[in-house]
């Protein structure tokens, strides 16, 4: 007999063996028991969370010679299910099926009687991919189909699928299946092909499929091709490119002591082995979580890939704001990585930037500063001749950088700066009308008091409070606002989004900037800006209907009109997306000249 893959032939064959989806088997198990069939199910999620192998089963089921919900895997129907050779279960695969005469001719055999069941099963596999004709052509048969037909659509893509095919099907969302019942599995299969194994090498697998049991039985597969009958955990790391929790945390050591030479030595070896950066970053942030989520709770339960004893380790080697600032700079070179053609020297600087960071260490103040302390460290003075951009550079708290000269000012004769190029601050670019009010004074002649840096309770100071009445849009407004939005406009202010790094240490702006550069444009409209953020606490920030005026201050800067700003989160992004597709799907998105808005004045 020709072999079979491992996920064919330990594909369950009962209710009782699918990993996980505890759910949805609940579900149909209690539909079978009560004799309530749908005549169309739609079963959407991941690959490899058992949609095609639930589907069988249900149709199994509904064909048992033993009774009406049975499975006993020993009957004709039953049997010929299993084989795939049964006449009134029919897959069809949507992507190479995809079109109207296809349909057609599947509403042509759907009105014949079963051949040997009681029902006839059309399992339409990956049905996303079907064109709208045939989506169309097959939305009577599927709303009112013969009472001997049960139809199940099965896709990875739900929101790809016509509003009115969902409408007409019992909607049954697949989860990437728990860590834990995909161990099972495999722990069971292992046993049953008499195969050695260790728990770390299995674990590993389960991280590479990311929820899906197929995925994980394709790739101990391929473990079993390379290692033979004993797997071990370095067999899953040189096959598929992988650090061991020992190296990663060898790194992080590197990095947090500042240790160059040793980080670059770790990384060329990485490299050597043919380990994916990509996967290695997503890693390092996985150590990274666990050791803040120990440094702030000393609870070994929430740790969940390194140990307790590890965690104690980096927690006495690095701080909490240290921990964070590495977290923020890995998911930054993480969204970099996309937009890069070098990745292996973009994680570089990456490595390079955590390591020198590293170095930096909290000052302590005047008061808690011995007497040795003060005498080894010099006092730094801002000097009456400093430029604008000299005092904002030794305001930042930042890896050492390439000292600007100081540039001598006549003392009688100030020049008013004219037109001034952007100033590079910090690696960013500050643009010029920020300081050029500032910098054309004469800081000679400027009393003392003056010359010192705005604190946070100066009256220039543009804040930003923490709580209060928020404007909020209902999506029939964000609808509007996205078909009035500007695609060229948006492109642009994203490209001058980094900007706002380099204004964090601004007087005026310095709290509206930090809160801005954690966001980015998503609509750009005539009197709208729509930001988006990965947090809540964040978006709901820019909606505090008290911070709109020092924002809309900032930004009247940058696209030069006065906007409405107000911000979303991901998830929100992402549903507000889908609407709006659908919408135009079927042809009912508002026209942009009937649109009129009114965002401005109070709460929304």
């Amino acid at each position: 007999m020709a072999y079979k893959a491992l996920y064919r032939t330990y594909r369950p064959k009962t209710f009782l063996e699918v990993a996980g989806q505890k759910h949805i088997v609940r579900t149909i198990e209690n539909a079978l028991a009560n004799n309530k069939i749908a005549h169309a199910y739609l079963f959407s999620g991941p690959r490899g969370t058992g949609k095609t192998s639930m589907a069988k089963l249900f149709a199994k089921a509904l064909n048992c010679e033993e009774g009406f919900g049975q499975q006993c895997n020993q009957c004709g129907n039953c049997l010929s299910v299993n084989d795939g050779s049964h006449p009134d279960v029919i897959e069809i695969d949507a992507a190479s099926n995809n079109g109207v005469d296809e349909v057609r001719d599947l509403i042509e055999k759907v009105k014949y009687l079963p051949i040997k069941g009681k029902y006839k099963v059309y399992i339409i596999d990956e049905v996303h991919m079907m064109t709208s004709g045939a989506f169309n052509a097959l939305l009577k048969t599927l709303e009112e189909p013969p009472a001997h037909v049960v139809f199940i659509l099965a896709t990875t893509e739900p929101h790809k699928v016509l509003p009115t095919i969902v409408s007409r099907c019992q909607r049954y969302d697949f989860t990437k299946v728990e860590d834990d019942a995909i161990r099972e599995k495999m722990v069971e299969i292992l046993d049953l092909e008499k195969i050695t194994y260790d728990i770390p090498a299995i674990n590993a697998i389960i991280e590479l499929a990311d929820g899906g049991v197929r995925d994980a039985l394709s790739i101990l597969e391929h473990v079993l091709a390379y290692a033979g009958n004993s797997i071990k955990e370095k067999d899953v790391f040189d096959l598929f490119g992988l650090a061991s929790n020992k190296e990663k945390l060898d790194l992080i050591s590197s990095i947090a002591k500042g240790d160059v030479k040793d980080v670059l030595k770790r990384m060329e070896s990485f490299i050597a082995s043919g380990i994916d950066i990509k996967r290695l970053t997503s890693n390092l942030l996985d150590v990274l979580k666990d050791a803040l989520i120990y440094s702030r709770t000393e609870e070994h339960i929430l740790l969940s890939v390194i140990t307790e004893k590890d965690a104690l380790s980096l927690k006495e080697l690095i701080d909490i704001d240290r921990l964070n600032e590495m977290i923020e700079i890995l998911l930054k070179a993480q969204n970099d990585f996309k937009v890069v053609s070098n990745i292996r020297s973009l994680f570089e600087l990456v490595l390079l930037r955590l390591a020198t960071s590293s170095k930096k260490a909290t000052i302590p103040s005047e008061d808690n500063q011995t007497p040795e302390m003060r005498k080894a460290e010099p006092q730094q003075i801002i000097k009456p001749t400093e430029k604008k951009e000299e005092v904002l550079k030794k305001a930042e708290v930042i890896a050492p950088q390439t000292v600007i000269p100081e540039r001598e000012i006549n003392a009688q004769q100030p020049t008013p700066i004219e037109a001034a190029p952007l100033i590079e601050t910090n690696g960013s670019t500050v643009p010029s009308w920020l300081l050029e009010d500032e910098m054309a004074i004469d800081e000679k002649n400027r009393p003392a008091e003056e010359v010192k840096t705005k604190g946070k309770d100066s009256p220039g100071q543009c804040t930003i409070d923490l709580a209060g009445d928020k404007n909020a849009l209902d999506d029939e407004t964000m609808i509007k606002i996205m078909v009035l939005g500007d695609k060229e406009e948006r492109q642009n202010i994203s490209k001058k989004w980094d900007d706002f790094i380099g204004l964090v240490a601004h007087p005026r702006y310095g709290l509206v900037a930090s809160l801005l550069k954690d966001g980015r444009p998503y609509i750009v409209a005539k009197d709208v800006l729509v930001l988006e953020y990965d947090f809540d606490c964040l978006a709901e920030r820019i909606n505090i209907v008290t911070n709109q005026s020092s924002i809309g201050e900032l930004m009247k800067n940058i696209v030069g009109r006065d906007v409405f700003v107000y911000a979303i989160v991901r998830s929100e992004a992402l549903r507000l997306q889908k609407s709006y597709f659908n919408l135009r799907q079927l042809n009912r998105l508002p026209k942009a000249k009937d649109i009129q808005l009114n965002l401005k004045g109070a709460t929304i």
